[in-house]
């Protein structure tokens, strides 16, 4: 018999909602494990029809569940021994495993899936409890035990473990296509990136720099966000998009209390563009009504005028400190709050319009080359491609 755990159990999570697509969602979630266990080289995943396992030979186990722990459309996930399908290994496996636990009581269940073993489920379940009661302090306590001993009796063999675990649940990252996010480097943006891969989109990014006035500072402060987000999907695309001319023509020819509106309708229109070049199907923001000038529903429908994509607010109804308890989850909020400064806050002006009027704005565009202007920032747009492996996350992109 084995040693060491040798195996992890990968439940689904709402997958089993999906009737017909079943099988697709499955191999979707199968493909973003394989993405993760590239970091591990001689692991091997194998897809079953309720399951999937990680043949996790002679990796770092725990640091693979922890990886494994932050993929989309997992329910749980166990450590296990996998033992032929006999009762003494199976007892064994399970000796083993609560040895290790420091707890008094337990439980024992077992799921019989193969029929055609030897003996019913309540007959493993006291064949394995008579043994841990016989050589330890445990107690049985099949109402509140501190650990339950999970037996699954399958087909070709059988599975022993003693700590599920919680996975993120949601949908497989990429089953619901693609979005482009607006990412400012502020806290919300990569929440709504988050609770966007949650259920099931992928992300490519956006993010408009400034310079001279925002340094190479605030620009490795927003690789350095999506390097943490690809925790959540494989790999991010991110597009830096040179924002200055635009906001300098805007600060020229726009009131000051307009500006942050028609600053807002450029960077949909070069988010549109973008999303449509890569073929995404929608626009992600980080917006949350009420918090700012810019997000109130009077400012958001004049924005909005100008694309014919949907955009996506995944944020729309969190209260700020809701929002900043999902980033410190998350592990972004720390990089958020770094003090530099983004193409927004530099050009924000001291009263912006809340409810900003359309026919104001788009009189105000008139006097602005638009297509000129976009063109331009698109054509001088760098692209950068982020994995998790690439790289250690505290290294610098520059």
């Amino acid at each position: 018999m084995v040693t060491q755990p040798n195996i992890i159990v990968v439940r689904f999570a709402e997958l089993s909602t999906k009737g017909k697509n079943r099988k697709q969602f499955i191999t979707m979630l199968r493909q973003n494990i394989q993405e993760v266990c590239k970091g591990f080289p001689s692991c091997k995943v194998q897809q079953a029809y309720d399951r999937i396992y990680v043949l996790v030979n002679d990796e770092n186990a725990s640091e693979l569940m922890n990886r494994l722990q932050d993929v989309f459309g997992i329910a749980t996930l166990s450590l296990a021994y996998q033992v032929p399908l006999a009762i003494n290994d199976i007892i064994d496996a399970a000796f083993t495993l609560i040895q290790k636990e420091p707890v008094s009581t337990f439980k024992v269940i077992t799921r019989r899936m193969n029929k055609q073993f030897p003996l019913e489920s309540d007959e493993i379940n006291r064949a394995v409890a008579k043994k841990i009661l016989q050589e330890t302090d445990f107690v049985v306590d099949v109402h509140k035990p501190q650990v339950k001993v999970l037996v699954e009796i399958r087909h070709h063999e059988a599975y022993v473990t003693v700590n599920t675990i919680e996975g993120a649940k949601g949908y497989p990252v990429k089953i619901q296509g693609k979005a482009m996010l607006l990412m400012s480097g502020g806290i919300d943006s990569c929440v709504a990136s988050y609770l966007s891969n949650k259920r099931g989109i992928e992300v490519e990014a956006i993010h408009f720099a400034s310079p001279p006035y925002t340094s190479d500072a605030a620009k490795q402060k927003v690789l350095d966000l999506a390097k943490v987000l690809t925790r959540y999907q494989p790999f991010i695309r991110l597009h830096i998009v040179p924002f200055t001319d635009i906001q300098m023509q805007i600060a020229m020819n726009v009131p000051e209390s307009y500006r942050i509106t028609v600053m807002r309708r450029f960077m949909v229109r070069l988010a549109q563009r973008l999303a449509e070049q890569r073929r995404c199907k929608a626009l992600i923001t980080g917006e949350s009504v009420g918090q700012v000038a810019s997000q109130t529903l009077e400012s958001m429908s004049v924005i909005n005028e100008v694309t014919t994509m949907p955009i996506l607010r995944p944020l729309v109804s969190f209260d700020k400190t809701e929002i900043i308890e999902i980033a410190k989850k998350i592990g972004t909020y720390d990089i958020s709050i770094r003090p530099f400064e983004d193409c927004c806050t530099i050009f924000t002006p001291v009263a912006p319009v809340t409810k900003p009027l359309l026919h104001k704005a788009q009189r105000f565009e008139s006097k602005l080359d638009i297509e000129t202007l976009i063109e331009e920032s698109l054509a001088a747009t760098e692209v950068v491609m982020i994995r998790y492996n690439d790289a250690k996350e505290e290294d610098s992109f520059f």
